[in-house]
């Protein structure tokens, strides 16, 4: 069964643009399509693997996440999970003049008797949060990447 929603954009900004936000934790709250990211609560200036960073959350009720940065290759991918099973990764994929850019939730890592949880209530929000994400992200990076010229 599989556990993962995906999705994915197209900008017009340089991977390095788009990079620099996801690498750095302070701008998610910018981006954040679920609308739970409050604020950055401790966290390194730029990411690399095996960065921690501590995030305030609100969903209902606030709570707050560890990260863990768990792949990473400057400018093309970054991923990170908290004590959950689950990744959220992000990939970018120049197409000519602008980058593709993939981020996944995956939690194939799930035992199997959890999983059907997370198909009914997990991951239709979790696909509708991508996709927010990632428009917000182009509308960032895109903005920023004028801003550089």
């Amino acid at each position: 069964m599989d556990l993962t929603a995906s999705a994915s954009i197209l900008v017009d900004a340089p991977a390095s643009v788009i990079f620099d936000i996801l690498a750095d934790p302070h701008q998610h709250s910018r981006i954040d399509g679920s609308g739970q990211v409050q604020e950055i609560v401790d966290s390194p200036e730029r990411l690399s693997e095996g960065a921690r960073f501590s995030v305030a959350m609100r969903r209902g009720l606030p709570y707050r996440v560890t990260n863990t940065v768990v792949e990473f290759a400057d400018d093309r991918l970054i991923a990170w999970k908290h004590r959950g099973a689950h990744v959220w990764r992000y990939e970018l994929q120049p197409e000519g003049d602008r980058v593709r850019v993939t981020e996944t939730w995956d939690g194939t890592a799930y035992p199997a008797v959890v999983r059907p949880f997370f198909r009914l209530l997990v991951l239709k929000d979790t696909r509708r949060a991508l996709e927010e994400t990632l428009v917000n992200l182009r509308a960032v990076a895109e903005s920023d990447a004028v801003l550089r010229d």
